[in-house]
């Protein structure tokens, strides 16, 4: 029978007094105690990773103080265990003597951390806390998920020299050879990187995992060849998922978690199919290609919940389908100095609330601004929105950012877009397009992109656009009406 560590650090009491009580000697040694909860869940936790602080308040509801005894009980509490008790830590695995005044509380905040091991698949451990006054015992359960994980740490570095200055650059190189399986979840430390010549594949069902300012970099910035990819291999009910290594609860709707997937200059023809990708700060950023093939082709995904842009391409050449993007702290897509870009099928859907968001969902620009104060144009060759919806919280949710010596080409093609009212869409650009309309989704504020029955999105898509496979069915695999399908990911069901 396999044994698993399972050890509860830092348990830490801390005895907040709401005022001055005077002590009173009742002889009770059988006093009830009550608790917040009866029992603290720590969710699903990888194999060394700590999980987050759990608070248990204890309250003593008495006439009188109570002193209490607290003992931590199970199989697996000979490993680490301590108690730290108003700034006093201990080894030991119980307390004696925890005064808790009449009418008072006492916080006890506690954290897991699970030891490796060679578990493939999710397992439990249970333990309890054990209160003890007198002979009268009371208990609140722990229940800790435990998860064993591929890790992806630094083992090797760069050095990046900035005059007399060196700074090393520790990072994870990916051994490419082998697929990544989903026989175990991914977790990366710092940045992954994929090598010039490489391709990185990852196969339907998994989770890859990323730490606080992690990523995946595709192409290698400190060798002097380009290239590298990455194809993502999801499948319908079977997607790779890319999210935080945080798993409790608390954590499920928290953008900014990890940082990026970052396509650098050189990196082509990668692929993503069915991927969620959340709360990240940047879901995909395809930077400028230096072929005609494309940066990314990005198919059946959903991007969540970014602090910043769910795609920023700089220069890019990126194909995008059947594609929803949402809750964005700025940009859902930034198509941003120049490139090339078409958009099908998609929804870009921006109702964030996490904070004030003052930025469009969508982003059109065809220059920059360089550290000498200089303007420099890049051609914006061209950008093709057909059959999408671009909608959100703001009164409108495009930007255009034109620079009148370069190339400045864009097309909503049978499209439902919001835009300032002022802006001239009396031109070629704009294609058979509803202008500000209310899509009438299901519950947008609820992450609910379906269309209702009285939407004007349904039926009213371009027909025949194209014999792309990812565009004969919807997002959730429903057949597309080809002769006149619904604009967007979803096609309406009755």
């Amino acid at each position: 029978m396999k044994i698993y560590l399972f050890s509860f650090i830092l348990i830490i009491i801390t005895i907040f007094f709401a005022c001055e009580k005077p002590i009173i000697s009742n002889g009770n040694t059988n006093a009830t105690l009550t608790f917040s909860t009866d029992t603290i869940n720590f969710d699903t936790i990888f194999t060394s990773i700590g999980s987050i602080t759990k608070t248990l308040m204890v309250y003593n509801h008495n006439d009188f103080n109570v002193q209490t005894d607290i003992k931590l009980k199970g199989n697996s509490t000979q490993f680490y265990s301590r108690i730290n008790i108003d700034g006093t830590s201990t080894n030991r695995n119980s307390v004696t003597n925890i005064e808790i005044p009449a009418k008072d509380s006492i916080f006890i905040f506690l954290e897991v951390t699970i030891n490796p091991n060679s578990s493939n698949t999710p397992y439990i451990l249970t333990d309890s806390l054990i209160f003890t006054i007198g002979t009268k015992k009371q208990s609140v359960n722990l229940v800790a998920w435990g998860q064993n994980a591929h890790f992806h740490t630094a083992n090797t570095y760069a050095d990046i020299i900035n005059g007399s200055d060196t700074t090393r650059f520790y990072y994870h190189l990916i051994d490419c050879s082998t697929p990544w399986t989903n026989d175990k979840p991914h977790v990366i430390y710092g940045y992954a990187i994929v090598d010039p010549g490489q391709t990185l594949t990852i196969n339907e069902g998994c989770n890859i995992h990323l730490h606080k300012n992690s990523g995946i970099i595709v192409g290698n910035p400190f060798s002097i060849e380009s290239g590298g990819t990455i194809k993502v291999n999801g499948t319908l009910g079977n997607e790779v998922t890319f999210q935080g290594d945080r798993l409790d609860t608390w954590y499920n709707e928290i953008p900014g978690q990890w940082d990026k997937i970052w396509l650098i200059p050189g990196s082509f023809d990668n692929e993503i199919n069915y991927a969620i990708i959340k709360n990240g700060n940047i879901g995909i950023h395809a930077d400028t290609v230096f072929n005609n093939n494309p940066t990314v082709e990005i198919n059946n995904t959903i991007i969540d919940n970014m602090s910043g842009i769910g795609i920023l391409g700089q220069g890019a050449n990126i194909n995008v389908n059947n594609t929803l993007i949402s809750r964005c702290g700025q940009y859902t897509v930034a198509c941003n100095i120049g490139g090339i870009y078409n958009f099908t099928h998609c929804t870009f859907a921006n109702y964030w609330d996490y904070s004030n968001r003052k930025t469009p969902s969508i982003l059109l620009n065809n220059f920059y601004e360089g550290a000498n104060g200089n303007i420099y144009v890049r051609d914006l060759q061209e950008v093709n929105f057909t059959n999408c919806i671009i909608q959100g919280s703001l009164s409108s949710e495009i930007s255009f950012q034109e620079n009148e010596l370069g190339m400045f080409n864009y097309k909503f093609d049978h499209c439902i877009i919001k835009i300032d009212p002022n802006q001239n869409t009396n031109n070629t650009s704009y294609i058979n397009s509803i202008i500000n309309q209310e899509v009438k989704f299901n519950d947008p504020y609820e992450n609910d992109f379906h269309l209702t029955q009285s939407s004007p999105a349904i039926n009213t898509g371009k027909p025949n656009i194209s014999t792309h496979p990812a565009l004969n069915n919807d997002l959730e695999g429903n057949i597309r009406e080809i002769s006149s399908p619904d604009i967007g990911v979803y096609e309406y069901q009755n």
